[in-house]
């Protein structure tokens, strides 16, 4: 028979570690919704049925109700801030889940989860089951022994981890499990307010217990131990006694291990698939209930007879909830006529219908998500709601460009307003066939974007969320991703069809909804005069694309490759070992065993030594084979990510890399950019400054011009703030971080030394950024006074910084929105949060993107009035990067000296600042781009 598992689980554990791990980048729904802790909290449920196959399960959970343990001690927990908001409100998400897996949810009024958990891992071991206890709490390892250990699951990165009871020994380096409770008694758990004894933490609690071998005999010998410790031991004995019991796992709670009822059964799929709908969980639902799944209602047969059943699953608390993602329309449930234009007349009699039209949506269908690689199958066009046209594609280049030729007279208008869901796309398609959709646009994903920065917004998401429309999925006409996809040329006209006009028609629909929601919440302005207009600069830029220098990165590669052998043989010289650098293990082996650099060095969750980039960077005036580790680093990640990733993203047809620029990502309004992702190109080292050397001209006779603005930030901070000092050295062309030197250290401007200024540096952009005493003194490697001291200087030099900081909190927590000069917005729903991390990081939020949103808008403006002034004076030149805060254009040499003068102009006269704060824009031109940004 084979061996019976039973895997008990810490819910709330578990709960806050899936929040908590995507604090940074929460998973929000279509109607606002946080599922951190649902998303994270399934995830592990699954994989841990998936991967360890256990034969018993049960979730347990703590109640409302005080414990015997708050009856011994009324502060205990008192310290702990109260549980987010959006943690609270996951909870009857999870119980759902959890009971639509089949699986028992175990509470008790007066116990806490580990009682709960703990009775009932004594009592399956002595029935012959193996258990785990899936926590991270390390108050359980008192409880191991041969058939129970402590299950950690994968975090952030790290695998999962199980410990027995030789582990938990090993550990603390003690006798017996149960002296963990000991140690705890002594050093005290600040999370659950365990006072223990005041001063004495983890290594001499352990020491004292490996010496006395429980609480009672260190209270016992405390005039042996004599002095402070021991005069601390006597004082805050029955405080120790106290907190030995408070750590106690109570395991004699009125609960039962009856073997059927925690037995794994056949999961509740109806029920599952309501939940994940209403989650919006569409990768994870695939994952747990199999290809099939999808968001909106299954569609096996898009042709099939309408199924009423399929799109009304609600149940009846869902609808009580008033829950609208379970009460989605369909292609089936709603009238539409779509039409297949298939010949010249029926094109030519569709011009005609639409000539009047000023709104016009269009989708393209194609071959490949990537523009530049992609042919075109079809397009639709919709001008009026359930009504749209299909035109279908010739594969051969010339009959599609004849047919397009064909739509010109409605193609090549300008007084029209193109509607679609992210329509760059459709544009760069089009732009490869000769193309050029001009007039205005409306794109639903930006405005979407504007108006949910945070949220998901896929046309099936917005849909969704606005028409309460389940559109028809892709993977019904051409299967899942992966290389088993098939092509959209290969599906028959009469569901292509139907797929294809339908986008169209939603895109026109969601413009009218989106139009008034944009006006309601004032962002017309960001929409109309920033983000649509940007799009055909954009469109362009990818198009034209960046020449890249093979030849130098195949030279460079060799360079490289030298070096890294060098640094190889010199690591393994001064380590006296062989040993794989790339390894974190073997590394942290070496380092911290081996040569000893860190006694007191930190270990992952898995056990192994730290050896992240923080953590070497600190080691390295340490010893000398710290910096030869971190530049092999730096080699090897150029190597991979840069020098032989960037020739195979060329396009084989135009010889160039064309990066994708999106506009719908970085929730402050920067543009991110991916194929390659140009924003983290490195210029900070001088190898990584290297890699710009490889962008070059497209022609011989050209230059590439590099625009930089000088310390925007900071300026707009000085503009926002209305700050006088600030202003004073922009106004009179200082440099800031020596200004700000001089104002802190309370010395003349002659007299700032280089580490007055670095000192200072740090705490201009450390300011903008959040950072607080604790990050200061971390970055600049002094002590949290002196950070302080530095902060409270600053601050004082600078008043008006404060009292920005201070307003911009108030204005978030009265309106729960800050904005940029141009209004852009960000919402912040957690600033009213109780808990102390999720409301600081609202806070630092609403301080940040007013500043880095506003340099976005600015940079945004700048590059739509060089796009416009460069084809006005029927220049050559052309933009072809943006990074950050720079522009970098590919320019015929005699055109330099005129485009450099415009490129200027329009980067500083964009965004005229308040306060007459200047803004500089600085110009470089060189053969490649590291010549031109230097």
């Amino acid at each position: 028979m084979a061996q019976q598992k039973l895997f008990l689980l810490d819910a709330m554990a578990l709960i806050y570690r899936a929040y908590y791990a995507l604090i940074r980048n929460p998973r929000i729904t279509t109607y606002g919704k946080n599922t951190n802790a649902q998303f994270g909290f399934t995830s592990t449920l699954f994989e841990l049925i998936q991967k360890e196959k256990p034969t018993h399960m049960a979730v347990a959970f703590d109640t409302e109700a005080p414990t015997e343990r708050h009856d011994t001690y009324v502060a205990y927990k008192a310290n702990r801030q109260e549980t987010p908001e959006d943690i609270l409100s996951s909870i009857p998400d999870i119980k759902r889940i959890i009971r639509a897996f089949e699986i028992p949810i175990i509470e008790k009024d007066g116990y806490e989860a580990d009682d709960i958990i703990g009775t009932l891992a004594l009592q399956a071991a002595e029935q012959g089951f193996e258990v785990f206890m899936v926590t991270a709490d390390k108050d359980y390892g008192q409880l191991l022994h041969n058939h129970i250990y402590i299950y950690k699951p994968p975090y952030m990165g790290n695998k999962e981890e199980i410990l027995s009871a030789k582990d938990i020994c090993e550990k603390w380096q003690i006798q017996d499990v149960k002296q963990v409770i000991d140690i705890l008694g002594l050093m005290g758990d600040s999370v659950d307010n365990i006072p223990g004894i005041p001063g004495i933490g983890e290594k001499t609690a352990t020491k004292l217990i490996q010496q006395y071998h429980s609480v009672e005999n260190v209270i016992a010998h405390a005039d042996e131990i004599g002095g402070k410790l021991g005069e601390k031991i006597k004082e805050f004995a029955d405080q120790a006694l106290m907190s030995k019991q408070l750590a106690t796992i109570i395991t004699d709670v009125p609960v039962q291990f009856h073997e059927e009822d925690f037995r794994l059964k056949e999961w509740n799929k109806t029920e599952l698939e309501n939940i994940f709908r209403e989650l919006e969980f569409k990768t994870l639902g695939k994952r747990i209930l199999g290809e099939d799944f999808s968001i909106s209602p299954i569609q096996p047969d898009l042709f099939a007879p309408s199924d009423a059943e399929i799109a009304k699953k609600a149940d009846k608390k869902n609808q009580e909830e008033n829950h609208p993602s379970d009460h989605y329309k369909t292609i089936h449930d709603v009238a539409h006529q779509y039409f297949v234009c298939d010949d010249e007349n029926a094109i030519q009699q569709l011009i005609k219908k639409f000539e009047t039209s000023k709104n016009i949506s269009i989708d393209t269908e194609t071959t490949h998500i990537d523009a530049m690689q992609a042919e075109l199958v079809g397009m639709s066009l919709c001008v009026k709601p359930h009504e749209a046209y299909y035109i279908p594609f010739d594969a051969d280049y010339k009959k599609a460009t004849q047919r397009l030729e064909q739509l010109s007279k409605l193609l090549n208008r300008t007084d029209v307003c193109w509607i679609g869901h992210n329509i760059k796309y459709d544009m760069l398609v089009l732009k490869k066939y000769g193309i050029e959709l001009k007039g205005s646009y409306f794109d639903t994903l930006i405005a979407h974007y504007l108006l949910h920065p945070e949220g998901r917004r896929s046309l099936d998401d917005v849909a969704m969320q606005y028409l309460q429309y389940a559109p028809v999925s892709i993977e019904t006409l051409i299967g899942k991703k992966g290389k088993h996809q098939g092509s959209m040329r290969d599906v028959e006209l009469e569901k292509i069809k139907e797929y294809a006009a339908e986008d169209a028609d939603i895109a026109f629909q969601l413009k009218d909804k989106l139009e008034k929601e944009l006006q309601k919440n004032e962002l017309e302005k960001i929409f109309y005069e920033i983000e649509c207009p940007l799009i055909p600069v954009l469109a362009e830029m990818e198009f034209t694309g960046v020449k890249i220098d093979v030849d130098f990165l195949r030279e460079y590669a060799k360079e490289l490759s030298r070096e890294a052998r060098q640094l190889e043989e010199k690591i393994y010289q001064q380590a006296g070992v062989r040993f794989n650098i790339a390894s974190p293990k073997q590394l942290g082996e070496v380092l911290f065993e081996k040569l000893k650099l860190d006694e007191n060095a930190k270990t992952t969750r898995t056990g192994q030594y730290a050896t992240g980039e923080e953590v070497l960077i600190k080691l390295a005036p340490k010893h000398p084979i710290v910096v030869d580790i971190l530049a092999y680093r730096e080699i090897t990640k150029l190597q991979s990510t840069y020098v032989e990733a960037l020739p195979d993203m060329m396009d084989p047809k135009t010889g160039k890399i064309h990066t994708s620029y999106n506009q719908t990502v970085a929730v402050t309004g920067r543009l991110s950019s991916n194929n390659p992702n140009l924003q983290n190109i490195p210029i900070r080292t001088d190898r990584g400054k290297e890699i710009r050397k490889a962008f070059i001209p497209s022609e011989k006779g050209n230059r590439l011009v590099s625009a930089d603005y000088s310390q925007i930030e900071l300026r707009i901070v000085a503009a926002m703030s209305g700050d006088k000092n600030m202003i004073e050295a922009f106004q009179k062309g200082w440099d800031i971080h020596t200004a700000t030197a001089a104002r802190v250290f309370g010395v003349p401007l002659d007299q700032v030394t280089k580490e007055m200024r670095y000192r200072s540096k740090s705490v201009n952009f450390g300011i903008i950024y959040g950072q607080g005493p604790f990050g200061l003194a971390q970055n600049l490697g002094i002590s949290r006074t002196e950070a302080k001291e530095l902060i409270d200087n600053y601050f004082k030099q600078y008043p008006g910084i404060k009292a920005y900081m201070d307003a911009q909190i108030a204005f978030a927590k009265k309106h729960g929105y800050v904005q940029t000069l141009m209004g852009r917005k960000r919402w912040l729903p957690d600033i009213h949060s109780s808990n102390n991390t999720v409301r600081g990081y609202a806070e630092r939020n609403a301080i940040n993107m007013p500043i880095q949103g506003t340099a976005a808008d600015m940079i945004k403006l700048a590059m739509i009035r060089i796009h416009d002034k460069l084809q006005q004076k029927k220049l050559k030149a052309r933009m072809i990067l943006q990074v950050h805060d720079e522009l970098v254009l590919d320019v015929p040499e005699q055109e330099v000296d005129v485009v450099s003068k415009l490129v200027i102009r329009e980067m500083q006269e964009a965004l005229p600042l308040p306060h007459d704060v200047p803004v500089v824009a600085e110009v470089g031109v060189g053969k490649n781009w590291l010549e031109a940004h230097a």
